[in-house]
């Protein structure tokens, strides 16, 4: 990213945490019939996963990675959430959610590759105004909503497996996001 080190480096240490936290609630909630987790929450577990732990490794590494393999990393999850979203009703609206957040990678990674290192104004380190601007009103938005969702959440309910740690990561993430479209 453009910002300042220890910006990039305190992104990249929210984004881990959260990533981690994902990973950990895919591990411990079984799919099997009767435990009570429904495949969805597999699967948003999974793309918040990848999700967090990808924008901390963009967030340190930057326009030193090819663009092709950020677009590999998360164009390919977002083609499939696009097709998901379209195939079945149930679960569109985070599946859409997941797909914009991993086009939104995507943008990122070809836009600071696009202006690493060739002497370009920062002007064009903001690579299309419009859409930079679209994107943050999208992740803006989708904190508070979130945000205001957390809030709501009983008390003391902050533990792996409820529903107020999903809500934090996704909350921490939604700010990240905000943060890397905004340092662009």
């Amino acid at each position: 990213m453009h910002g300042p080190t220890l910006v990039n480096w305190l992104l990249a240490l929210l984004a881990t945490g959260a990533g981690t936290s994902c990973l950990v609630r895919l591990r411990h909630s079984p799919c099997a019939p009767g435990s009570g987790h429904r495949p969805l929450a597999r699967e948003s577990d999974a793309a918040e996963a990848l999700m967090g732990l990808g924008m901390a490794a963009m967030a340190v590494t930057g326009a030193t990675v090819p663009p092709a393999v950020w677009a590999g990393l998360f164009g390919l999850p977002a083609t499939a959430f696009l097709l998901a979203a379209a195939h079945a009703p149930a679960g569109r609206a985070h599946r859409l959610h997941h797909a914009i957040g991993a086009l939104a990678m995507t943008y990122m990674a070809f836009t600071m590759a696009s202006t690493s290192g060739h002497g370009h104004h920062r002007a064009a380190a903001l690579g299309l105004p419009l859409l930079t601007g679209v994107l943050l009103l999208y992740f803006a938005a989708y904190t508070v909503w979130t945000g205001s969702r957390l809030l709501r959440t009983p008390a003391g309910t902050l533990a792996v497996g409820t529903a107020g740690l999903p809500q934090a990561c996704r909350l921490t993430m939604g700010i990240g996001m905000f943060a890397m479209l905004l340092t662009m």
